[in-house]
């Protein structure tokens, strides 16, 4: 598939951090912080007036840095982060018409899904990575073993996203299941805003650190 590369790259960094950014100025400043502690990739949520504006800059300018678009709840918003430069898009939830406008533009998408019944959706429209949310509510690693096992043999990855933590990171990341995690505690608004640039540094160090590198960089 197309997108073959795109989920190889996020396989290969293992932890993806989900960003809300506010300001256009801490862009560049945010995209070296994360660089630096070895995590070049950044999910930023549509969930602010500046996250189009954040994917075009960081796509022009810091062509190293993986730039997905999280939080892609509407068709146009899917338009708007192709256009913007974004490599990957994700969703909290499954919705058709989401899935279909991604398929056009030809953006690798992860719509989210909590249940078999949502699985075997997200599966009979041609997706085969999932968003796992919110995977700490939904019942942890416990519950996404579970939920996977039944499609493990399909090629089902999913990137459990939502309570995901330095804690707990290892845990998810050890399911065969698992071809990433997101985590919001990386870079979170209140530093961004803050310009805490050495603390997302370091929070990035500390993830890599504890993770080490993927195993078998064929999983996905």
């Amino acid at each position: 598939m197309n997108e073959a590369p795109v989920y190889q790259r996020l396989a290969e960094l293992r932890v993806v951090p989900v960003v809300a950014i506010d300001s256009i100025e801490a862009a560049l400043p945010l995209a070296d912080a994360l660089t630096a502690g070895g995590l070049p990739v950044a999910e930023i949520t549509f969930r602010t007036e500046a996250a189009a504006a954040v994917v075009r800059l960081l796509s022009a300018e810091r062509p190293e840095l993986l730039v997905g678009a999280g939080t892609v709840t509407h068709p146009d918003q899917v338009r708007a982060a192709r256009e913007c430069g974004a490599a990957f898009a994700v969703a909290p939830g499954f919705n058709p018409k989401v899935v279909e406008a991604a398929q056009r533009a030809g953006l690798p998408f992860s719509p989210g899904v909590m249940t078999p019944t949502e699985v075997e959706a997200a599966l009979d429209a041609g997706v085969h990575v999932l968003k796992f949310f919110p995977a700490g509510a939904a019942g942890g690693i416990k519950m996404l073993s579970s939920l996977s096992a039944p499609y493990a043999h399909l090629g089902v990855k999913f990137i459990p996203t939502g309570g995901i933590s330095l804690g707990n990171v290892q845990e998810y990341l050890r399911d065969k299941s698992v071809l990433a995690v997101g985590g919001t505690w990386l870079a979170t608004r209140e530093d961004i805003a803050a310009g805490r640039w050495e603390k997302i540094t370091e929070n990035c160090r500390q993830v890599r650190a504890a993770i080490g590198p993927r195993s078998d960089p064929g999983a996905c």
